[in-house]
């Protein structure tokens, strides 16, 4: 048995398919030398802290791709959805996100966005209406591994850190909600994030 009766998931890379397989799609449909993306945003300061203002929502993300393609030296027009083109559902996981919904867990969605215009990289998973809770860090000026957006979506479902478990594909996100109280799950593979997630919450969620 288990008194775990939350669950909450990160969304890229968690409910889709791994960031890190489109990103190296786009690069060589862009000519790019593979690990361009990883080098020039996400590992140099100026492309961290764009990124970072991204996600807190303190700047858009039109201004975001003008930023970005202006250091790649590429076209900046859409280029978070053209980075992006290739993320599909990860179909395995948002089953079992639904078959722990039907068993009587609550369970939300705590995402570091990217901003919703142009591209929208909830389009089309109708996510306010398949979860509890829906918090978007552009939304509520804060970002993972903050430890107040954790508690804000425990707020929101009304449960304790230590009646939940937290999904992410970010191992860097995993301490902080483990701090809190969280059973925390890395998601590498989909079949091993399921079945962790049979194993914590204690119900059946494979099809």
């Amino acid at each position: 048995m288990t008194n775990r009766k939350g669950l909450v998931l990160d969304f890229g890379g968690v409910l889709t398919t791994p960031l890190i397989a489109s990103a190296l799609a786009f690069e060589q449909r862009e000519g790019l030398p593979e690990g361009t993306l990883l080098t020039g945003l996400y590992l140099h300061p100026e492309g961290i802290r764009l990124t970072r203002e991204l996600e807190r929502g303190a700047i858009t993300q039109s201004q975001w791709n003008t930023a970005a393609g202006h250091s790649l030296g590429i076209p900046s027009e859409d280029l978070m959805g053209r980075i992006f083109a290739d993320l599909r559902p990860e179909t395995s996981v948002i089953a079992a996100a639904a078959a722990a919904r039907r068993a009587g867990v609550r369970v939300g969605i705590l995402s570091n966005s990217v901003g919703l215009h142009p591209w929208n990289l909830y389009g089309g998973y109708e996510v306010e209406r398949r979860y509890d809770a829906v918090v978007l860090s552009g939304e509520v000026g804060m970002r993972k591994p903050d430890p107040e957006i954790f508690r804000l979506v425990l707020g929101r479902l009304g449960l304790s850190a230590r009646e939940c478990v937290f999904v992410d594909d970010t191992a860097h996100h995993l301490p902080a909600a483990a701090a809190l109280g969280f059973a925390v799950v890395h998601a590498e593979d989909p079949a091993k994030t399921v079945a962790e997630l049979e194993t914590l919450l204690g119900v059946p969620l494979s099809l």
